[in-house]
């Protein structure tokens, strides 16, 4: 099966793209024209999905065919600026809904035709959410210049419009009951910090938006005064079990309790249905999609736990919410992003394999009326990564999202049952692109510095002479709850990085991606092992990549680079000023340059806290996760690139490090570009272009000529 599913999709590209011809040079250009797919929306037959693709930060909306029939999926936009966001189909599935620019706008013909605002007003409507019969929307209403906002329900049918609550700061997460009679919302109070510190200046201002934790509320439609919901806490919304009860997570302060509740919004007692418990932190990522979801009928609660120390799908009935769950998938594998199915009978997920772990495959479970009963199925297999399942309205199919060496992420459909044919609804990569140029990963393993095996994955260049040496790049990804996979990347934040690295590939570079210790995929013990020891073990297992390259006979010792983004910055620049000689050169993408002015961060500061205490607490911690305090010992070429407007990492931390690198002397080593407006992850094009053509010249300088003292290999 697996042999035959690899097949269908490689049969199904050359139909899409005919034969490929003889290898052709990637160009930067080509990169930023690489497009990347999100929500993915069946119709209400089920016939044709509707879903945003993304070139380089702008996105516009699309619609293929479920069948296949149509070769290409059939633009509904044309955006050049602005973000659609809130796809919904019409009731009878002749039309499309979308929010643009703070209106409701509709696409009157799913197969073409102009779009046309349902309603353009001097104020932004925001979270606009439609009702369970597709008749109505919710939205919360702000005037530019007023304190307060308002929500208000307004028919699709005309104009009439309901106010059902006002004067609120911060409202938002709007969700309908099923009944349409009550609406779920958060709200959500912002304060702004200002600062400019010593080392800046006081001409500029840096902000810092701190959330504080959010608050739940019910409100009839028909209006009255609203009902909160449960403590304070988490930044998440509430999910509807019934016409009169929400279920909702909350994860503490200290991140070290995830609880799963029930209220009743009648004002009824508050029940925990499931807690977790950690004497570390609380791991399993967002992406894990581990919050309780409640089975449209009302009868079980699926979640996502590591309590047997990986991530796995258990199941509990509602009725019982004293009793234990039943843990539904088992083994040394992650499960993540569990969805039931409209008739309650099954759970649809994604998994990695225990000898794969960076493959991903989907999995139907069968609950067969009783979760001690249930039965699971995988339905996908061979390589590649296929992950966020959705089922279709009549639940025969799934559609979701699939990338592997030669393909970026794309849709695919499939019907839910055991060796069923994918069907591919997209193709990201722009015309002209030859994929016989891509190099597909290799999984390899180096002992860490404790002996631990990290596992990585690395690229070989076709064709590479290897009785000589040559240079290579240790690529860090960031985040530290990422991983790579075996193929293209499933996140477009980091999917550009994967396509870049194809380009240094024809260019000579070998290149290897390490999973050191922090990363998802591989386990509890593995993800925490970051616990009291950010920037320790953890930035050792990546540094240690440069050494396994230098025992390869093929690689150049002298001429190895590191670089990273976010977190990843952040370790290189440790390896450049803890280990000074590892690395010829390194470039920091919007790195962390000290944790404990990262701690201070009212954005980040409890995630911090949650791994490594308080400066206050650990300040042996906060030492060693302070690499501008080191840089010193700098004594290669640094490259540091980051945007101004990044939240995840402020760019104050740039600022600081360059600042630092002066008075230290530095500043012939190190070289610097900010991006005006950019966020963490690079998404313009001027940007990537920038970025891409900057950093190879950099690679290109200090690693293309052959070090002193290198021949060729030993053989």
């Amino acid at each position: 099966m697996k042999n035959s599913l690899r097949s269908t999709i490689w049969a199904m590209s050359l139909l899409w793209f005919g034969p490929q011809a003889s290898a052709a040079p990637l160009r930067i250009e080509q990169l930023v024209d690489i497009k990347h797919p999100s929500g993915p929306l069946f119709s209400p037959d089920g016939s044709r999905i509707a879903f945003l693709w993304d070139r380089a930060g702008q996105a516009n909306l699309y619609v293929a065919d479920v069948s296949g029939r149509e070769v290409k999926p059939r633009a509904v936009t044309k955006l050049s600026a602005g973000q659609p966001g809130g796809v919904f189909w019409s009731a009878d599935g002749g039309s499309l809904y979308y929010s643009l620019g703070g209106d409701l706008w509709q696409a009157p013909d799913a197969a073409g035709g102009e779009s046309r605002a349902v309603w353009r007003t001097p104020a932004s409507e925001t979270s606009i959410t439609p009702s369970p019969d597709l008749t109505r929307v919710a939205f919360v209403r702000s005037t530019e210049g007023a304190a307060w906002s308002e929500i208000v329900v307004r028919s699709l049918n005309g104009e009439a419009e309901t106010r059902v609550i006002g004067e609120l700061v911060g409202a938002g997460g709007l969700s309908w009951s099923p009944d349409g009679a009550q609406l779920a919302f958060t709200v959500t109070r912002t304060i702004r910090h200002d600062e400019a510190p010593a080392y800046s200046g006081s001409k500029i201002i840096y902000t810092i938006t701190e959330r504080v934790p959010s608050q739940a509320y019910v409100v009839k439609v028909a209006g009255g005064a609203a009902t909160p919901i449960g403590p304070p806490g988490g930044f998440g919304g509430l999910r509807w079990s019934d016409a009169t009860h929400v279920v909702f997570d909350r994860i503490s302060v200290d991140f070290k309790r995830r609880t799963v509740y029930q209220a009743d919004t009648r004002g009824g007692e508050l029940r925990v249905l499931h807690e977790d418990v950690d004497e570390k932190f609380w791991s399993p990522t967002g992406d894990s999609g581990a919050s309780g979801q409640v089975s449209p009928d009302g009868r079980f609660l699926a979640f996502v736990s590591d309590r047997d120390g990986w991530d796995h799908i258990y199941v509990k009935s509602m009725s019982l919410p004293g009793g234990a769950p039943v843990q539904i998938t088992k083994g040394r594998f992650e499960a993540w992003r569990p969805q039931w199915s409209k008739d309650s009978s099954r759970l649809a997920f994604d998994a990695n394999e225990p000898s794969r772990l960076g493959v991903r495959h989907l999995g139907i479970v069968t609950l067969n009326g009783d979760p001690s009963r249930a039965t699971v199925t995988m339905i996908t297999a061979g390589r590649g990564t296929n992950i966020a399942p959705h089922w279709s309205p009549d639940g025969k199919r799934l559609v979701y999202q699939h990338t592997d060496p030669q393909n970026s992420a794309d849709l695919f459909v499939i019907d839910a049952a055991p060796g069923a044919t994918p069907v591919r609804l997209s193709d990201s990569l722009p015309e002209g692109f030859d994929r016989s140029a891509l190099v597909a990963p290799e999984l390899v393993s180096y002992q860490g510095p404790d002996g631990q095996t990290v596992p990585a994955y690395m690229f070989v260049p076709k064709g590479l002479d290897r009785t000589r040496k040559h240079p290579a790049i240790v690529w860090i990804h960031g985040d530290g709850v990422n991983q790579n996979y075996d193929g293209w990347h499933v996140q477009r934040n980091y999917a550009v990085y994967y396509s870049f690295h194809q380009y240094l590939l024809q260019k000579g570079y070998i290149v290897i991606a390490p999973d050191y210790r922090g990363s998802i995929g591989y386990g509890r013990a593995w993800r925490q092992g970051v616990y009291m020891d950010v920037g320790g073990q953890d930035a050792r297992d990546a540094m240690m990549a440069g050494h396994y390259l230098k025992t390869l006979p093929f690689v150049d010792a002298g001429r190895i680079g590191v670089w990273g983004l976010s977190y990843g910055g952040f370790f290189t620049l440790i390896a450049l000023t803890d280990q000074p000689g590892l690395f010829r050169c390194g470039v920091n993408v919007a790195g962390v340059a000290d944790y404990a002015m990262y701690y201070k961060d009212p954005y980040r500061g409890a995630w911090t806290a949650s791994r490594i205490g308080t400066p206050e607490q650990n300040p042996e911690v906060y030492a060693k996760a302070s690499p501008t305090s080191n840089i010193g010992r700098l004594e290669r070429p640094l490259l540091t690139l980051h945007g101004t407007s990044d939240v995840n990492v402020p760019y104050l931390h740039a600022v600081r490090l360059l600042d630092d690198g002066l008075k230290a002397g530095k500043g012939d080593l190190m070289s610097f570009m900010a991006y005006p407006g950019e966020f963490h992850y690079f998404t313009r094009e001027h940007v990537l272009l920038d970025a891409w053509r900057r950093v190879e010249r950099f690679f290109d300088a200090n690693l293309l000529a052959p070090a002193a003292g290198s021949g060729p290999a030993s053989r």
